[in-house]
């Protein structure tokens, strides 16, 4: 059986071939738009298309580029081959209704990723992270004139040939760590946060800060405590906005908690016993916070944590109602 540090995060993973020598081929580019097989993940308000299963929900495709009212390629941002055929990103007008299937709906994809099949989630996070980037860099930050696509979307040029600076993706590395003692671990909410919710420090990485410096201040800042040894675990991307979740374990040097500053409203250590009594709410399984708990927790009990009756987890967010 593989080891859990080798089975990719949620949202992560090989689930599709990103092909990106195909970015600079604007024939092969216009060929597969012109394919009635492509696919295209739409986009909308920066919701994701996805219908309703007995169990669950799936990603809704649309092929065929007549209906979204363009044949052009630089409205369009290559994801790569899904599934045996090349993918597609589009933005839609967000003033304007999309009418597509009416057995499918948009929806905010923080709410449903975990409900829908690994590859579909991970197509649709990265739809989603390249649709942002695009929608926020439609001007130099330079000189401040338009930009335009190239090269299947992974590229904003500036339209002013005195300037011509080029933009590409990017993402904010943050830092999400699990300190334990040993026999206990740290979590920690935020005030706005429902009653009961709790999950591992997390912060951004500063600039000039490595990923070591950057575990070690945050957890100072957001709890007092500090920490003598950090062990890289794993990573995920998060596209709410666009980050990338580096997952690191921590251990204590001094376990007195201090809050620094008003980040958290509430820190505290707890044991295996009191997360399996459903002291707290843990966070959502498809998240690399839950996944630092559980690997930790699964250590040291011969219980597995997801088999513990009374554990709890976050309750998801109101969900849509599948149509009637």
């Amino acid at each position: 059986m593989a080891s859990p540090r080798t089975v990719p995060n949620f949202l992560a993973g090989p689930y599709l071939e990103r092909l990106s020598q195909l970015r600079k081929d604007e024939m092969q580019l216009r060929a597969a738009l012109e394919n009635p097989a492509t696919l295209f993940v739409p986009v909308w308000r920066t919701q994701s298309f996805v219908a309703h299963l007995d169990q669950g929900f799936a990603a809704q495709f649309v092929t065929g580029l007549t209906h979204f009212g363009t044949t052009e390629t630089q409205e369009v941002i290559l994801l790569g081959e899904f599934r045996g055929q090349l993918c597609f990103a589009i933005e839609l007008p967000p003033a304007q209704t999309p009418g597509f299937d009416p057995s499918a709906e948009f929806v905010d994809l923080r709410g449903v990723a975990g409900d829908l099949v690994r590859d579909e989630a991970g197509v649709l996070a990265y739809a989603r992270a390249m649709v942002l980037w695009r929608e926020r860099h439609r001007f130099c930050g330079r000189c401040g004139s338009p930009t335009v696509s190239a090269e299947g979307g992974h590229v904003r040029r500036c339209g002013n040939e005195q300037c011509g600076n080029q933009q590409f993706p990017r993402i904010d590395p943050a830092v999400i760590v699990l300190v334990t003692d040993g026999e206990r671990a740290l979590l920690g909410r935020q005030a706005a946060w429902p009653p009961g919710r709790y999950s591992t420090i997390a912060g951004f990485v500063e600039p000039g800060e490595s990923l070591e410096d950057a575990v070690a201040r945050e957890v100072r800042e957001e709890t007092g405590v500090e920490i003598d040894a950090v062990d890289y675990h794993s990573s995920q991307p998060w596209p709410f906005p666009s980050s990338l979740m580096l997952g690191f374990t921590a251990h204590a040097s001094r376990t007195e908690i201090r809050r620094m500053d008003d980040e958290l409203e509430d820190v505290r250590w707890l044991t295996r016993a009191q997360i399996a009594a459903g002291e707290v709410a843990l966070p959502t399984t498809h998240s690399i916070s839950f996944r630092l708990i559980e690997d930790w927790y699964d250590a040291g009990s011969a219980t597995p944590l997801r088999q513990e009756p009374h554990a709890r987890l976050w309750t998801s967010p109101v969900r849509p109602t599948p149509p009637r």
